[in-house]
């Protein structure tokens, strides 16, 4: 299993950061978050500061699994008017996730999302359709390299989804029945 990133701008929303990135440690996957700007520590839509695992410059993304946005505003749109990553995640070849408004600020315009299902915030719909892609009303929405999740409140399921595509879903079932999530399958919850 290869090392994934999840990317921190100023005005990220905080839960679904934080809360991916916990799922993912619990299910013993090598996350690490990655600040955009030339410093490590990160503001959140409310105030929460975040201290990265190290800045864009430092990492090394080579052969990573995941690229995961968060979404919250204006952190989707630092995300987006950010070139590194935007260059990053059009070259990238293994997976990627974006929740809330990511998937429309952040994926859409890079033509990631042309021809699949997606769902986001509502209210970013134009959007994720401009993008070629397809709106769906569900919490998250999993195709075969990208998920995407509609907001804080889908937080936990968008990061089972996330250990499901990378480590089967018994494991994401044992990681959400430790938390108290859910009783049964996955579905269930979606």
């Amino acid at each position: 299993m290869n090392r994934s990133f999840l990317f921190l701008a100023e005005g990220f929303e905080e839960i679904e950061a934080l809360a991916t990135v916990d799922v993912l440690r619990r299910a013993g996957m090598d996350i690490k978050t990655v600040s955009i700007t030339d410093k490590r520590e990160v503001a959140g839509a409310h105030g929460i500061v975040v201290t990265s695992d190290m800045t864009f410059a430092e990492a090394d993304f080579a052969g990573a699994e995941w690229l995961i946005a968060p979404g919250g505003m204006p952190g989707a749109s630092n995300l987006a008017a950010f070139e590194p990553l935007c260059e990053l995640l059009k070259a990238h070849e293994g997976k990627i996730a974006a929740i809330c408004a990511a998937p429309a600020v952040v994926l859409a315009p890079l033509g990631l999302l042309d021809g699949l299902k997606a769902t986001c915030y509502p209210g970013f719909e134009e959007a994720l359709a401009a993008g070629g892609a397809e709106k769906t009303d569900v919490r998250v929405e999993v195709t075969e390299r990208i998920i995407t999740a509609n907001g804080p409140s889908s937080a936990l399921p968008f990061a089972l989804a996330i250990v499901a595509a990378s480590l089967g879903e018994s494991v994401a079932q044992e990681v959400g029945a430790g938390m108290l999530l859910y009783p049964g399958k996955m579905e269930y919850y979606f």
